[in-house]
């Protein structure tokens, strides 16, 4: 069997790792063992932070939707039990745009949360809720052109 060089993947794996490793400080940029191990620890960062990334997003939401909601005179957990009773069908995400472009829209879902928990007040949700409430998003997926549809269950 012949003998296999590596000479040339040798390289290519040196050179991609060096090109990666590219603004790091120092050695970690020319020394190809250094710059090995920060470029592996750089992987495994990107990794975690990815995920990591998803709850920052929804801790930012949440803290616009409850400075939206206070503005109304509603705490943010309040507005969301009352969004849950009400059948309103609108994620954080959602909420928390109509909130900062939308303050006009944001208000009728505050009222509409805050309508049902004036009728049910604090406890459990009854079992039936009487009417449910979408917001359909436009066509390319944004919610600044939210549409309110009321439909009676």
């Amino acid at each position: 069997m012949a003998r296999v060089k590596r000479s040339v993947q040798s390289r290519k794996h040196r050179r991609t790792v060096l090109d990666r490793a590219k603004g790091y400080y120092g050695n970690k940029s020319r020394s190809f063992r250094s710059a090995n191990e920060q470029v592996m620890h750089s992987l495994q960062y990107a990794y975690r932070d990815r995920r990591a990334r998803k709850g920052d997003f929804r801790r930012l939401w949440i803290q616009r939707i409850n400075a939206a909601a206070r503005v109304h005179g509603m705490s943010y957990s309040r507005f969301i039990s009352g969004l849950h009773r009400a059948g309103v069908e609108v994620d954080r995400k959602v909420l928390a745009e109509l909130a900062v472009s939308e303050p006009g829209a944001f208000a009728e879902l505050v009222k509409i949360a805050q309508a049902v928990m004036d009728q049910d007040g604090p406890g459990p949700s009854p079992s039936g809720a009487s009417g449910e409430v979408h917001v359909a998003p436009d066509h390319d997926g944004e919610p600044s052109q939210a549409v309110l549809e009321e439909t009676t269950v």
